[in-house]
């Protein structure tokens, strides 16, 4: 199945060496590409030429980007990653490796939902939730989203939303918390998995008092083949107008998103350096991103 959304993760000048670091981890792993920056849009992106910008990788097949974006942006838990796993033994492999330099959130132990389970923050501030799977999972990684602050109790209504946006969506069957839970509200989502595009993902909200909510250094690229999928998405999911730059864009519980035309990426790999120049050029100018018009960039 192909993966049309993407998390991309925002690092200052540390997406390679975490590339390097998790395809060591994760099994069927592998770095693919990457893009350096140019001279290209420097006024913008204000990044030295030759530097990595992007770099693409699979985690036993999941898809990543990392990208070096500057000091702006931090990873915080409200947007995590289950590693899924299918043994003890795996559990702990991944536990030792990543909670090195990094933070407890949950210790690593028995729980009612899962027989071997911790939450970490690694190295790099980003957010794993290491389990056992009762059952062989279908997906090594899931992606998942915490409702915090003025969005907890949100869970339910983002579910319901998102699989309104995306084809192949379906929800799951969600645990709620119950009167004894507080101070999270009874009837509110303790785990909600549902799909996007027939990809895995959770929400939950939670009530207690967390210093974070969603913010750039995580989102989620969205593939699309054309100009009229470029429209569609962006026009049911652009919630923050002052939010909108270079294919990014915020929906109304804040959660960024990139969506992007696949065209794009050809044109940044070109050989010609002087036509990937003008269509980064282009493209760094734009809020929605109009495949016309980077073509024409491209093209002189």
């Amino acid at each position: 199945m192909e993966q049309k959304i993407v998390p991309s993760l925002w690092f200052d000048n540390q997406a390679e060496e975490a590339a390097k670091l998790y395809t060591s981890l994760f099994k069927n792993s592998r770095i693919k590409e990457s893009l350096r920056y140019s001279e290209a849009g420097r006024d913008i992106h204000r990044q030295e030429p030759g530097k990595l910008m992007t770099v693409d990788y699979e985690l036993d097949g999941f898809k990543f980007t990392g990208l070096n974006g500057g000091p702006e942006f931090k990873f915080n838990p409200s947007i995590s990653f289950f590693a899924n796993c299918e043994s003890k033994e795996e559990v702990d492999a991944l536990w030792d490796e990543l909670s090195q330099d990094g933070s407890v959130l949950m210790p690593l132990g028995a729980y009612p939902f899962s027989d071997r389970y911790g939450w970490l923050a690694d190295r790099y501030g980003l957010s794993w939730q290491i389990y056992l799977a009762w059952e062989p999972p279908a997906t090594s990684i899931t992606p998942s989203l915490m409702f915090v602050g003025d969005r907890a109790g949100q869970a339910e209504e983002a579910i319901g939303f998102y699989t309104s946006v995306f084809p192949g969506s379906e929800v799951g069957e969600a645990f709620h918390y119950t009167k004894d839970q507080e101070p999270d509200k009874e009837g509110t989502i303790a785990f909600g998995p549902f799909k996007l595009f027939g990809q895995d993902f959770t929400a939950m909200d939670s009530a207690q008092d967390h210093q974070f909510t969603f913010n750039e250094a995580i989102s989620f690229i969205v593939n699309c083949k054309d100009q009229a999928e470029v429209d569609h998405y962006w026009n049911k999911l652009s919630a923050v107008p002052e939010s909108e730059v270079c294919g990014w864009l915020k929906d109304k519980y804040g959660v960024s998103w990139q969506i992007v035309p696949t065209v794009l990426y050809d044109l940044l790999k070109d050989p010609d350096r002087a036509s990937a120049d003008r269509a980064m050029e282009a493209m760094l100018k734009m809020k929605k991103l109009d495949v016309a018009e980077l073509k024409a960039a491209a093209r002189g």
